[in-house]
């Protein structure tokens, strides 16, 4: 057997995080209408963020308004959060999922959220991978975030264009 002194590594491509972060409402237009169960390709950290303030936000109205409507007991219904949970479920699960392939993690790590007694230290370290920054270059899940909208680079390429 031949051992190669020399193996072959080439680094990726060190690609500029964006400089600006994403607007709150580019972000949930994102996720709500790009990537609404969109489980490939990366979040940005202001994307994951924002998205998850508009959702607690959400449903913090949302039990509000349940509380008003049904009552405060215990016992009360709450349909209405309930209702928006299931609504707001699949696309939390997608940006988070997306959040953990912008930092090089598989989004398969959500399952560990599952285990008992395991899931309470996992979470903490969920947080501190949502917190830390993505990274710096085009990783197997896709490129580096750009901190646009999809819509917002076509219109960008178009108007780069030059007809000669």
């Amino acid at each position: 057997m031949q051992v190669n002194d020399n193996p072959q590594f080439t680094m990726p491509e060190h690609v500029p995080r964006p400089t600006e972060m994403m607007s709150f409402l580019d972000a949930i237009k994102n996720v709500l209408v790009n990537n609404y169960v969109g489980f490939n390709g990366r979040a940005s950290r202001s994307e994951f963020w924002w998205w998850t303030l508009a959702s607690f936000s959400i449903l913090f109205l949302t039990t509000l308004v349940d509380g008003m409507i049904f009552g405060w007991g215990y016992d009360d219904p709450t349909w209405i959060s309930n209702l928006m949970l299931a609504g707001l479920f699949l696309p939390n699960l997608a940006v988070t999922v997306r959040r953990l392939h912008d930092t090089g993690q598989s989004g398969w790590f959500l399952l560990i959220g599952l285990v008992p007694l395991v899931n309470c230290c996992f979470y903490v370290a969920l947080y501190i991978w949502c917190i830390q920054d993505g990274n710096a270059y085009v990783n197997s899940y896709g490129d580096v975030p750009k901190n646009r909208l999809s819509v917002d680079s076509v219109i960008e390429n178009e108007s780069n264009i030059s007809i000669s």
